[in-house]
């Protein structure tokens, strides 16, 4: 362990070897180690216990409505761009069981769901990704109203988050202010450079798991290859998205616009670019009775705007076609959200762009909306 002070903000090196000590750490603090890992040819994120763990060696390709893992055998660890997978479903839960009742005699008896015990440390947090968990700390951590399964698995979660110097095709984060660097909300973050790992401490619990490590006090070299680095990151975005803070007036004065009609001739109202969207957060509660109906669990699920029962209400549906859908969600994350949250719904992570089976690009939808408004 070296001789210096660690402090909030303190900058330092580590050798890539130190990683699976820092991991033992956390794991003797009682965390669960969630990291990107490889199943089924594409990145997932589940329990990791070393270094060898994580990907190395792998790249992501990805485009519109294409996506595919590539290994070319490079020594870093932290170069695939995120998959499918978001680390939503760590803290807001696909499935989560709020409440079981059983029959008792004549009467019925409930039993409100407990939390997990164990808290989870989040490894290798993307910065769209740490943006995205901190739009949904707007969502489900209200002053007035708090989701309580939210709360617990988000204020007892660690994240260590990386900087992304490798971005692909379907990548905006810099034009929405995201990424790829972290600025703030983590307890560690680790910018992967050839030989080691600059580490930046952001809180007293990430000082604690570094606090035991060999580490040398960051030198110039090591920060000036992290800025260079970042800088080559910004500019190798395969997306962009111009004049994003001035959306939210543009499209709802847009509401009208003929590219809403042509985006849904192509729309498969498949939902999938909500289910793999890091931000969205709509769901719906089902009552899932046992077969001799002696108990029934009460079970909150995710929904999706693109799901035509959504927006049923007694007397119809209030959003009947794929234009309407397409359009509620388009301009809910681009705009409403904004008024609703001070932010606007949309990282850049470009998800929804790789996942979409048509291939449908929201920053070129974007810009035929407002290409009018530009010229």
């Amino acid at each position: 362990m070296s001789e210096i002070n660690l402090e909030i903000g303190s900058k330092v090196t580590i050798s890539k070897d130190q990683f699976d000590q820092l991991l033992q750490n956390l794991q003797k603090m009682g965390y669960l180690t969630i990291g990107p890992t490889i199943l089924d040819d594409a990145l997932t994120y589940s329990e990791i216990t070393a270094l060898t763990d994580l990907p190395q060696g792998y790249i992501s390709e990805q485009a519109a409505g294409s996506y595919r893992l590539v290994f070319t055998g490079h020594t870093r660890y932290f170069d695939i761009t995120p998959g499918a997978k978001t680390w939503k479903e760590i803290l807001f839960p696909p499935r989560a069981a709020l409440v079981t009742v059983d029959k008792n005699g004549n009467g019925w008896s409930a039993e409100i769901e407990k939390s997990k015990e164990k808290p989870y440390a989040l490894i290798g947090v993307r910065a769209c990704e740490l943006a995205a968990i901190q739009i949904q700390d707007k969502v489900f951590l209200q002053n007035d109203c708090k989701d309580p399964i939210y709360q617990a698995n988000r204020q007892s979660a660690f994240i260590l988050s990386v900087d992304c110097l490798h971005p692909e095709g379907a990548c905006f984060c810099h034009s929405m202010g995201t990424g790829p660097q972290n600025s703030a909300g983590f307890d560690v973050n680790i910018t992967e450079l050839e030989n080691v790992f600059l580490v930046e401490i952001g809180s007293e619990a990430g000082r604690m798991v570094i606090g035991n490590l060999q580490y040398r006090p960051a030198s110039a070299f090591s920060t000036q290859a992290a800025k260079l680095r970042l800088e080559e990151a910004r500019n190798q975005m395969g997306r962009e998205l111009i004049n994003a803070q001035k959306l939210p007036k543009i499209l709802l004065n847009s509401l009208d616009h003929h590219q809403w009609e042509d985006v849904a001739k192509r729309c498969l109202s498949c939902a999938s670019c909500t289910q793999v969207c890091p931000t969205c957060f709509c769901w719906d509660i089902h009552e899932e009775p046992n077969l001799d109906i002696s108990s029934s669990q009460r079970v909150r699920v995710w929904d999706s705007c693109f799901n035509p029962d959504y927006s049923y209400i007694a007397g119809g549906n209030t959003r009947p076609n794929t234009r309407s859908r397409y359009r509620q969600w388009l301009t809910h994350k681009f705009a409403s959200w904004y008024h609703q949250f001070e932010v606007i719904g949309c990282v850049g992570c470009g998800r929804c762009i790789t996942w979409c089976p048509a291939g449908i690009d929201i920053t070129q939808e974007i810009a035929a909306i407002t290409q009018e408004v530009f010229e």
